[in-house]
């Protein structure tokens, strides 16, 4: 244990045991006296964690105390998350860091992540290299202008990376000393941030076109140099950022986005799951997206790639696949469509009544990525019902005020008919005396997993192949009694060894694709569990 002594023990999050150092380790360190007499173990600790934990009524008061715990005791942290996923997940993750994130000014208390400004564009290599850790594999990055359905947070949007993060290693097993959070500086547009003398981020609009694209650039070469085995992941982008971002480097270094792949992920294995309970294949499907932004891009395009991994061709495939927007339905008599737009536009009338879309295409799913609360109403809902014996319906926004529906609503609305999954968690619902428990879309069923293969064999690429396994080996973790119970995804209680199972997978797809940097092992599944973080004190 290094020969770190008293005190600088203690304010070392990833040393610190606190009240579980032994009476020989209390000697050895110099410690007697600056802790209480007991020696205690780490489940103890954990107890009096949730005793402290109910004291605070407000989800955002619960979420301060667990990041001072992560400042204080790394590894009593992660065990905490990880024993109790269904509990601790929505108070580090969503839905409680979006509001984080909005006051993420008078909640941070100690620095966590680095913050890059556009005015350090050419000193980005030296900056990099402050960091503390020298062989980073992770980092989150975002820009701050998106968060969530909660708009431009500027440089406090860095909340989102540190969320992230803590679940790779609480979900996904991957060493905490890897990751690192990461927020570019660009500016706001948020004009509340601009005119508060306390915001502490570059006080001037956002900067975009070249400089900005000149600046990522500097970053993406400057990290990869500085880390040679880093894997970025893009986040919280604005859309059409986002979508330019990963186009860009996508084939040159190791790097995704989670709000386009993960997303597109995740739903993919929902209808996977959702195809399998009803019997049906997966070719089968009609798709109509409400929202045309990068999420709904992202998951056409991996709905396209498993149509065909499935027999289709990629016109057959897009056939399958609808969009509606601002505008009404994606048709090809519109003249304001984007270029990565066209080839979702078909031949019909056009349409600007998403209720009425639906008496058009008669898809048997919906899937909401609008943003827009509320935008499944109930004619939505009864128009689905109508044409299919079980409506998939789909409304992946977050945070819970932006869902497109409820999944009281989904259900009351459909009769009880409704296949229902959501990107934010809801409470089981009842109806006519039987209980449905609604499917959560969460990415954590995706990333961390990803983070865990790529961190094993230290992948030089991150494919739309990768992500496509991730998805089937999700959809794999669903068993029948889980859909007797209307799931379709795993049980996040069990999100540790639903990681490990898909790491496995999406490990054997990258060193059969000759993307990994090591040797394949005889076991890939021995060979995981054990590059996999164990929080318990050394």
């Amino acid at each position: 244990m290094e020969d770190n002594t008293g005190y600088s023990i203690l304010r070392n999050p990833r040393l610190n045991k606190g009240s579980a150092f032994t009476l020989e380790e209390r000697e050895k360190y110099g410690l007697q006296g600056l802790l209480p007499e007991a020696v205690e173990t780490i489940e103890t600790q954990i107890v009096r964690i949730h005793e402290q934990l109910d004291n605070f009524s407000k989800p955002i008061n619960q979420y301060v105390y667990l990041m001072q715990l992560l400042e204080n005791n790394e590894t009593l942290f992660f065990k905490t998350i990880s024993n109790d996923p269904v509990k601790f997940l929505p108070l580090v993750y969503t839905p409680t860091v979006g509001e984080a994130c909005q006051k993420f000014g008078q909640v941070s208390r100690r620095p966590r992540g680095l913050y890059l400004s556009i005015k350090d564009k050419d000193n980005l290599k030296k900056i990099l290299k402050n960091w503390p850790e020298k062989d980073v594999r992770f980092t989150v990055v975002t820009d701050g202008g998106r968060i969530l359905g909660l708009g431009d947070l500027g440089i406090f949007g860095l909340g989102i990376p540190i969320g992230k993060l803590v679940l790779y290693t609480s979900c996904g097993g991957v060493p905490p000393e890897y990751t690192l959070p990461i927020v570019l500086d660009v500016g706001t547009n948020n004009e509340e941030f601009l005119n508060d003398p306390l915001y502490p981020g570059l006080k001037c609009k956002r900067i975009r076109g070249k400089e900005f694209d000149d600046f990522v650039a500097a970053f993406v070469s400057a990290i990869n140099e500085v880390f040679p085995k880093i894997c970025i992941q893009w986040e919280d982008f604005p859309g059409v950022d986002a979508i330019k971002i990963l186009n860009s480097y996508r084939e040159k270094v190791c790097t995704f986005n989670d709000d386009i792949q993960g997303t597109a992920a995740i739903a993919i294995a929902g209808f996977i799951s959702i195809s399998r309970s009803m019997k049906k294949r997966f070719i089968d499907q009609r798709f109509l997206f409400l929202g045309a932004g990068a999420a709904a891009f992202g998951i056409a395009d991996m709905l396209v790639k498993k149509f065909q991994r499935d027999g289709l061709t990629e016109d057959e495939a897009l056939r399958q696949i609808w969009m509606f927007d601002i505008n009404g339905l994606l048709v090809n008599s519109r003249t304001d469509l984007a270029e990565h737009q066209l080839q979702f536009a078909h031949d019909l009338e056009p349409c600007t009544d998403f209720a009425e879309a639906i008496l058009k295409i008669k898809p048997t799913a919906i899937v909401g990525v609008s943003t827009v609360g509320g935008a499944f109403n109930q004619q939505v809902i009864e128009n689905m019902s109508a044409i299919n014996e079980r409506p998939i319906i789909f409304p992946y926004s977050n945070p819970t005020s932006h869902s497109e529906c409820t999944a009281q609503q989904a259900y009351n609305w459909s009769k009880g008919k409704a296949v229902f999954a959501s990107g934010s968690p809801f409470s089981p619902v009842e109806y006519e005396g039987k209980t449905f428990t609604p499917g959560q879309g969460n990415n954590v069923f995706i990333f961390p997993a990803l983070g865990l293969a790529i961190f094993a064999t230290e992948a030089k690429r991150v494919t739309d192949d990768i992500l496509l396994t991730a998805a089937e080996a999700v959809a794999e973790q669903v068993c029948l009694t889980d859909f007797e119970k209307g799931l379709i995804y795993p049980n996040v209680a069990d999100i540790l060894r639903v990681s490990e199972n898909v790491a496995v997978k999406v490990a054997e797809e990258i060193f059969n694709s000759g993307l990994a940097s090591v040797e394949r092992p005889e076991s890939i599944c021995d060979f995981i569990k054990s590059k996999m973080y164990v929080p318990e004190y050394k």
